[in-house]
């Protein structure tokens, strides 16, 4: 490092060298000024709001725009309440679908205004764009999982956002969307459900007050698990629900789908979902070979159909006696 002489001749170490080192992953020294080139630091600390550390420890703010792969994740987890809604009205609805229909429209409507409102209040607010950090590795989105103890005694607390925003807009977005269901969908079910007992008009909603607070604790938690393992989840849950509900349905050919328009929507949601999945798994990065990827989408609806009948289980049961 640099240094200066004293009178004697002897080398003193600069005033720079003698700040200790910057511990823990995560800490680093905020900006107080600048002055030209010149930039004078603080203290080794958490970093404010908005900001991470960059390789030589000093805190930096963020200032890039979210990737594609960070929307297609916001994205997903902003359809998790939307979904749940709808599983649970048509749950609770029984045979009232005209009832159900309107209640799916204002849940969309709900979760499409919260979604908006939540981008236009982020950083910069009154735009629908984001500034955020880049996730670098897992660690980032578990900042208090590495927070310093130099004499292991004290702890130098440097918890913040490394992600920033992608941990804390989407319990923005889930109190959006919480706010929203309790002014307009009681009124609503109110009006219209007038087919359903009275226990049963609210349960739908009830059952949002039960899920609401576990997606909210499975963020907290798992939120840096699921940015990584998002796409693999959409696939398996997609094409696990898709075969249960054909086969509750007693789906099996083409000719049962065609009899009820329902089923065709819910085929189609599927196929919808299949193809999210694929596109945050491949990214569309190459679009020449990940584009054909999508024509696999239909293939396990296809597979179950043209296998069905095969697999009937009086079907097995009376070969099965045959055979004896």
């Amino acid at each position: 490092g640099p240094e200066r002489r004293g009178n004697a001749g002897c080398a003193l170490p600069a005033a720079v060298d003698i700040q200790p080192a910057c511990l823990g992953l995560y800490c680093g020294r905020t900006v107080l000024s600048v002055n030209g080139s010149v930039e004078t630091y603080g203290d080794c600390g958490v970093c404010p709001r908005g900001q991470r550390t960059d390789d030589n420890k000093i805190c930096r703010e963020c200032m890039g725009s979210p990737d594609r792969y960070d929307w297609l994740y916001l994205g997903f987890m902003a359809m998790l309440p939307l979904v749940l809604h709808w599983f649970f009205i048509e749950w609770y609805s029984g045979k009232k679908s005209s009832s159900a229909l309107l209640q799916h429209v204002t849940a969309l409507f709900e979760s499409s205004i919260a979604a908006i409102v939540t981008l236009l209040v982020s950083d910069p607010v009154g735009s629908l764009h984001i500034r955020s950090c880049k996730v670098k590795k897992l660690s980032d989105w578990y900042t208090m999982l590495y927070n310093p103890s130099p004499d292991y005694i004290t702890t130098v607390h440097c918890t913040h956002e490394a992600v920033y925003p992608l941990y804390t807009i989407v319990f923005i977005y889930y109190a959006f969307c919480l706010v929203l269901m309790m002014l307009l969908r009681p009124l609503l079910v109110k009006k219209i459900a007038c087919g359903l007992g009275k226990s049963d008009r609210f349960k739908s909603i009830y059952a949002a007050l039960y899920f609401f607070p576990i997606l909210t604790v499975l963020q907290a938690v798992g939120g840096g698990l699921l940015y990584y393992a998002f796409p693999y989840i959409i696939l398996v849950v997609s094409l696990v629900t898709l075969a249960v509900y054909m086969s509750a349905s007693e789906v099996e050919s083409f000719k049962d789908l065609l009899v009820r328009k329902k089923r065709l929507v819910v085929l189609f949601s599927h196929w919808l979902l299949h193809a999210y999945g694929i596109i945050s798994i491949s990214k569309l990065d190459k679009l020449e070979q990940d584009l054909p990827l999508l024509a696999l989408v239909p293939a396990p609806a296809l597979f179950y159909l043209l296998t069905a009948k095969y697999t009937e289980p009086s079907r097995i049961l009376s070969e099965g006696g045959n055979g004896h």
